[in-house]
């Protein structure tokens, strides 16, 4: 009975464990968040034996249709090449992470979801229960922002955990 008690109590402390949720695209500004995150929250001087949180890394797959507009003759034929194209670099971007995790000997769950990166962190935030989100900031000025959106600015403000932005030093020139 007490082997049964201490499973339990095993079981129970992996289900305790914070979840950060960490948003990548095929940026280098997302890759810089997720290795800073990894250095400052996953290393084994930060961690000790065991990471303090459970991660899981999620990638927004554009859907094809917000790529191609449908207005024009023809678009449709295009949608399933846009597709493949789409899938293709989301398995390159997972691949990438899954390495940079491993190569710090970190271990995640992985989530390609299609949709508006935006929704998409933010249910992801929901589903997972996450206490935290971390995003990578593209340093776009405020035209830019305006008209493209800012991710980072969205989920700050509607994503119901701590969010942190992690921002890329630019490189000095000499």
């Amino acid at each position: 009975m007490a082997d049964a008690t201490t499973a339990l109590a095993k079981d129970e402390t992996v289900e305790e464990k914070t979840v950060m949720v960490v948003g990548i695209d095929d940026s280098d500004h997302s890759f810089y968040a997720l290795e800073w995150t990894l250095e400052h929250f996953f290393s084994p001087e930060v961690r000790g034996p065991n990471p303090p949180f459970r991660l899981v890394i999620v990638h927004a797959k554009p859907t094809p249709s917000s790529i191609v507009s449908l207005a024009g003759p023809g678009a449709a034929d295009v949608l399933p090449f846009v597709d493949a194209d789409l899938r293709k670099s989301a398995a390159r971007i997972v691949e990438k992470a899954r390495e940079v995790c491993v190569a710090k000997s970190v271990s995640t769950l992985v989530e390609v979801v299609e949709g508006d990166a935006r929704n998409v962190l933010c249910e992801a935030v929901e589903k997972h229960h996450a206490d935290m989100l971390v995003v990578g900031s593209h340093g776009y000025g405020a035209i830019k922002r305006a008209v493209l959106g800012s991710v980072s600015d969205y989920c700050a403000h509607h994503a119901h955990c701590t969010v942190m932005i992690v921002k890329k030093p630019k490189s000095k020139q000499k």
